[in-house]
């Protein structure tokens, strides 16, 4: 079924190691009407460098399993060293014997101000704020591996949630916005709270189920790859009984609502009506898609 069904086996070599992230950071300075100011390309270079060239985690990654993602840090305006923005991450991860990659993360972080000076050092330092431009990228370099990880491992990602949230502790020292409880229901605050919370742990578990019983049986048996993703989505009606229209909700299907569009509207016939009707209920904000499915 349209890319779902293309047979591309993964090669894994374990010859060679690298970073965790394969990530294209882009600067867009287009709001500014300056953008082509050197100042943002070498902001652009410094961020794709420090991304892509730093060692996260204390894990050998071959170069084939690098986590594909993105970053465009969107400028609105600037004043000398200080700069307002937005930032939309974005990752995904391949289906097994496929050449089709899963979204995973889809995230539109609206508070990012910060401050930088032209070819000034990026470093991180896991225990100690050094500037909200590091902050708010390594905190989503950290979502983006937890997120990843969960969909491999049941919970994988535990260990990097817990950094995500450290990042976010000492970060809450700044006056910067994003990080503490009062900075909105949809905030880095917010993620990190409603993602660790067992209050809403089928999300963690949807995440596992929905890809390694779903996704990653649709080569060898479409239907029963279905029928799995079906059950998994089921299960965050519990979420929602628990917390109506969750923030969490809002991030998971702004990640997978297309690809849930995609996989029920083409292949092998599966009962879904109790499914069209749950995600009227729980996610109508993308009704116009679940009215596209067929069953």
């Amino acid at each position: 079924m349209r890319n779902f069904l293309i047979v591309l086996s993964f090669l894994f070599s374990f010859a060679a190691f690298s970073q965790e992230l394969n990530c294209d950071v882009v600067v867009n300075a287009q709001q500014t009407g300056n953008e082509n100011v050197q100042l943002f390309k070498t902001l652009e270079k410094q961020l794709n460098e420090f991304v892509n060239n730093t060692h996260w985690t204390n894990k050998n990654f071959a170069s084939q399993e690098r986590i594909n993602c993105s970053m465009v840090i969107n400028i609105d305006n600037y004043n000398s060293d200080i700069f307002q923005a937005s930032i939309q991450i974005r990752s995904a991860r391949p289906v097994f014997n496929s050449s089709y990659s899963s979204p995973v993360y889809n995230f539109n972080d609206r508070d990012f101000t910060f401050q930088y000076l032209e070819f000034q050092n990026l470093v991180y330092n896991p225990t100690q704020f050094e500037s909200n431009l590091v902050s708010v990228i390594t905190y989503h370099i950290y979502m983006i591996l937890a997120m990843d990880a969960d969909t491999f491992s049941l919970n994988g990602g535990e260990e990097y949630y817990s950094q995500a949230r450290s990042i976010l502790s000492y970060s809450q020292q700044s006056n910067f916005k994003g990080w503490k409880a009062e900075d909105g229901l949809q905030s880095r605050f917010s993620l990190i709270d409603n993602v660790m919370s067992p209050t809403y742990k089928e999300f963690r578990s949807v995440l596992y189920n929905y890809h390694m019983d779903g996704l990653d049986n649709m080569n060898q048996n479409p239907k029963k790859g279905k029928e799995n993703i079906a059950t998994s989505l089921m299960q965050l009606q519990v979420l929602n009984n628990r917390r109506p229209n969750s923030f969490l909700l809002r991030v998971f299907f702004d990640a997978k609502s297309e690809e849930i569009e995609d996989v029920f509207s083409d292949g092998p016939s599966v009962n879904i009506t109790d499914l069209v009707t749950t995600l009227t209920r729980i996610a109508p904000t993308h009704a116009n898609k679940w009215r596209n499915i067929n069953f």
